[in-house]
């Protein structure tokens, strides 16, 4: 898979183990996570808007790479073999759609277009299409075979770790800095806008509008988690490269953890927005009108003027 780590000889049987039950407890969380954002979409009929749809969209890449992480029966070759590739693949289509959202945020606030929903199928065609070619030629000099726990995809030699970088690190990296460059020139536009604004109408705006600013400056935190969530296995894969009998059990544990948390993390920085947080108290708000304003804080219940910006942004009622 590939938050797998390439662990040989060097590390003993109990830091494998620690490999396995980190990899399965982080895979957990995300596999939660996404599964949580996945059941908010298909419950509340409010949230089926096309950005929130990316989201969606996310979330489920996200809960199958971490779903086919953790299983497979590495004893038998067809389940090590279909764990594997469902896990790169899955992986690798989670990273691609955030490059969707991306590119629709800036479509849509950059240049003002408004076309963005006929664009759906190209943006299936893109993710599915390009994860598939990915994960064809990863099978290219790669031996399936198991090294801890459940994880069952490993490159045993130069040309298949070096297939395994170009076919999954190079467009996670080309992922991050396209996503980067984009939420930069929105995040630059909007700011621009914002400053005129308080310009044109006086001081009574000022506090509202570093209100949206903080608000909009939040985007420039996505492309922050592909890079948390993959800078120690990128570290681990040049390693590997050059030391390949050397393994680093510090490196490794970083490695895997950080990588099985992306979903847990994209569930909370993408989907739990106002809009998930207003149609979760108005479902609970019918149900349990007095509990819920009895328990929960009104900055939980209440949309501030800051989320009605990001609200705004997309011209709908949901934000990314």
């Amino acid at each position: 898979m590939a938050t797998s780590v390439a662990v040989g000889s060097t590390l003993t049987a109990y830091d494998r183990g620690i490999l396995t039950a980190v990899n399965v407890g982080a895979s957990g969380l995300s596999l939660a996570g996404s599964t949580f954002i996945v059941l908010c979409y298909l419950l509340f009929k409010e949230l089926r808007k096309f950005s929130f749809k990316l989201v969606f969209y996310l979330a489920l890449a996200d809960m199958l790479c971490s779903f086919f992480s953790i299983i497979g029966d590495p004893s038998k070759s067809f389940f090590c073999y279909a764990q594997g590739y469902s896990s790169h693949f899955f992986c690798v289509a989670s990273f691609l759609w955030t490059t969707t959202i991306a590119f629709t945020l800036h479509r849509t606030v950059v240049k003002h277009k408004t076309d963005v929903e006929d664009l759906e199928g190209m943006f299936h065609l893109y993710v599915w299409g390009t994860s598939l070619v990915m994960t064809v030629m990863r099978s290219f000099g790669n031996d399936h075979r198991h090294h801890f726990g459940t994880v069952c995809w490993t490159q045993t030699g130069r040309t298949g770790k070096a297939v395994h970088f170009i076919t999954f690190y190079m467009p996670l990296w080309g992922a991050i800095l396209y996503n980067g460059f984009t939420y930069m020139q929105v995040i630059r536009m909007l700011n621009n806008a914002t400053r005129m604004a308080v310009g044109m109408s006086g001081q009574s705006y000022v506090s509202d509008s570093r209100d949206n600013m903080r608000a909009l400056n939040r985007w420039g935190y996505y492309p922050l988690i592909l890079i948390g969530s993959w800078a120690f296995g990128t570290i681990n894969r040049i390693h590997d490269f050059l030391e390949p009998n050397h393994k680093i059990f510090w490196l490794s544990f970083l490695d895997v953890g950080t990588a099985a948390l992306m979903g847990l993390f994209n569930s909370i920085a993408y989907g739990l927005n106002s809009s998930v947080r207003r149609a979760i108290c108005e479902r609970l708000d019918k149900l349990w009108p007095e509990r819920l304003h009895r328990w929960l804080p009104n900055s939980f219940k209440y949309k501030s003027l800051s989320q009605e910006s990001e609200l705004a942004m997309f011209k709908t009622e949901d934000q990314l």
